[in-house]
């Protein structure tokens, strides 16, 4: 509680506000108590500044894997859980909560499959409030046969973001377009066009194409741009999002689109985007890397589309 703005003040409410134990010894020049009003050692000092004083407090939270650096704490959640706010920041004190939620990819395609699209990424800040958050972590979608769209991840009351697309899948007796999502999922180079992303979350696949000798499927969009087309082999899945910078969650690469796989053996798969699979020229195509929220990479000459990455969600705020 910050202290009063007018009238007397002793030096031991003055102790109690910057954390000490009211009746104990305190100076005037205590670095505690010479921070509440930002005065360096031996500054000359009335007791009328310390009016309306208030001790910086931070934002206290638990759940997920937790990690620190520097003044900041992380929390990661790989899997659904609960976010709690214990208690929040005030005075010089930070009182707010940087967010990304990235939902699963898509499944890549199979038989010069598309690339599946990235899971949609969002972030954000907001004020912390000493309440209760649930964290719902998307899968990643499956490959094989039938390819299908990652699921949402989610932060009740925050937002909600929207699984990949697969890519365009030709396998066995399946013929499945593209699907839009978060990112969307690359074509087949039968059913050419990509699926469209959702503005603000990721962007769109890119096209397949039906021509000998290349029959490149596209490859998935991804947060950092949409996916390449097919062309001499598949194309390339669109590029990552960096965690890094204003909420740096370890620096991980994700939201990354799946490459696109090449029908003829002659001509690679494209590459896929951080933590998504490579397009195949030959048999399956690769898997994602699990919480990466990247979409699955597209096959080859008749083999299954690869399983796209599962979700994950993060929170930062300065502890101290």
């Amino acid at each position: 509680m910050a202290l009063q703005n007018s009238g007397a003040i002793s030096l031991d409410e003055i102790h109690v506000e910057a954390g000490g134990t009211s009746g104990t010894t305190a100076s005037i020049n205590d670095s505690d108590i010479r921070d509440l009003v930002d005065k360096s050692d031996g500054a000359t000092m009335a007791f009328t500044e310390w009016y309306g004083a208030e001790a910086a407090t931070y934002v206290g939270g638990t759940g997920g894997q937790t990690t620190t650096s520097g003044n900041y704490k992380f929390h990661y959640f790989n899997s659904s859980g609960t976010f709690s706010i214990s208690g929040q920041g005030t005075g010089a004190g930070s009182n707010t909560v940087d967010y990304i939620i990235i939902a699963g990819g898509g499944a890549g395609g199979g038989n010069s499959g598309g690339g599946g699209g990235a899971g949609g990424y969002l972030t954000g800040t907001y004020s912390a409030q000493v309440t209760n958050y649930s964290v719902s972590i998307g899968g990643g979608g499956s490959g094989g046969g039938d390819p299908n769209n990652g699921s949402q991840s989610s932060v009740g009351g925050i937002g909600t973001a929207t699984g990949g697309g697969r890519g365009g899948d030709q396998y066995g007796s399946n013929r499945n377009p593209a699907s839009s999502g978060g990112s969307g999922g690359g074509g087949g180079y039968q059913y050419q066009g990509g699926g469209s992303g959702i503005g603000g979350q990721g962007n769109s696949g890119g096209s397949g194409v039906d021509a000998s000798p290349r029959y490149g499927a596209g490859g998935g969009g991804g947060k950092g741009g949409s996916g390449g087309n097919g062309g001499s082999g598949g194309g390339g899945g669109g590029g990552s999002a960096s965690t890094t910078g204003n909420a740096n969650y370890n620096g991980n690469q994700r939201a990354g689109g799946g490459g696109g796989g090449a029908y003829n053996g002659g001509y690679t798969g494209g590459g896929g985007g951080g933590g998504a699979g490579s397009g195949s020229a030959f048999g399956s195509g690769p898997s994602a890397s699990g919480n990466t929220g990247s979409g699955g990479g597209g096959a080859g000459y008749n083999g299954p589309g690869g399983n796209g990455g599962s979700g994950i969600v993060m929170f930062r705020y300065q502890y101290q």
